[in-house]
């Protein structure tokens, strides 16, 4: 099967930058998403994403071009009528994400293959749903694609092998390297060597030992890293973390109840989501931790 026309469901932060970086490798792409509002942000973003993939590649035109394979729709009929490849990234609540699996298995052709960007999530919980398991797998991206471009590919046990291989190949298409999993593993292979480090600074945080940028300074000093853990954060966006904390807190981690409260007070209510709207942990665009003086 040739991948020509790419569905990307979900307009945030991260969906936009998979949009973009399929449309820029010369697929068809459709950009859904429920409200006019999510999609008018995310055609800002694809004009910041040309600039920065212009600079980055140093090809003005191609990232031009990519402007014009972008289509967008609040109607998922429409988005998907001629879809080889539709890509979840919707926010990260279970039942958001089986609802739409279920739309798909409805609306999308028969050969359509479907993927979810989840973060913690399993594609075996949304297989079924789906009426079609043997198209069902996970593709995830990591934020800032043309910088981080691996391509993490997970399939659940009623994935065809033909399938993995298939879209294997379709990541290497659109510029990424391939992370080939052989079972099913919340967080993928990334994310579960992250997620210690992250959990670890926030315990520091929500518990008075040390401020974010004391430990992020002590991370960036120790490891000669760029980043430390709550830049980390930043950059994956609160909204996204806090979704996992309620994710962890429902499957029985009720020791996090605490941290989720104060990340929902602290962030979430008061719209400080990360780099996406300018503020976390840090303010963007120049955060401290990117001084020279941060590490003195």
């Amino acid at each position: 099967m040739t991948i020509k026309t790419v569905v990307v469901a979900g307009a945030g932060v991260l969906g936009s930058q998979i949009a973009f970086q399929n449309a820029y490798h010369g697929k068809q792409v459709w950009v859904y998403d429920i409200k006019d509002e999510f999609l008018d942000r995310a055609k800002g973003n694809m004009e910041h994403y040309q600039t920065i993939y212009s600079n980055y590649f140093q090809t003005p035109e191609q990232a031009k071009d990519a402007l014009t394979r972008l289509h967008y729709t609040t109607d998922l009929k429409q988005a998907v009528a001629d879809a080889d490849f539709v890509i979840e990234a919707v926010p990260e609540v279970l039942t958001i994400k089986q609802n739409l699996f279920k739309q798909l298995g409805e609306l999308a052709p028969e050969n359509t293959i479907l993927a979810t960007n989840t973060s913690t999530m399993l594609p075996s919980q949304f297989a079924e749903i789906s009426g079609r398991p043997e198209k069902v797998l996970a593709l995830h991206f990591a934020n800032e694609i043309w910088l981080y471009n691996t391509a993490e590919i997970m399939g659940q046990a009623k994935t065809s092998p033909e399938l993995i291989d298939e879209v294997v190949a379709f990541a290497r298409e659109i510029g990424l390297i391939p992370i080939r999993l052989n079972k099913e593993q919340p967080g993928y292979v990334l994310n579960t060597m992250i997620m210690p480090l992250l959990d670890s600074a926030m315990y520091l945080w929500v518990n008075g030992i040390s401020d974010p940028q004391t430990i992020d300074k002590d991370w960036m000093i120790s490891t000669k890293m760029g980043m430390g853990p709550f830049g980390m954060l930043d950059m994956i966006g609160m909204r996204t973390q806090y979704d996992v904390l309620l994710h962890r807190i429902e499957m029985g981690e009720t020791q996090l109840q605490p941290l989720a409260d104060r990340v929902k007070k602290e962030f979430i209510d008061q719209n400080k989501l990360g780099i996406s709207t300018g503020e976390g942990f840090y303010h963007y665009p120049s955060p401290a931790f990117m001084n020279p003086n941060f590490l003195r």
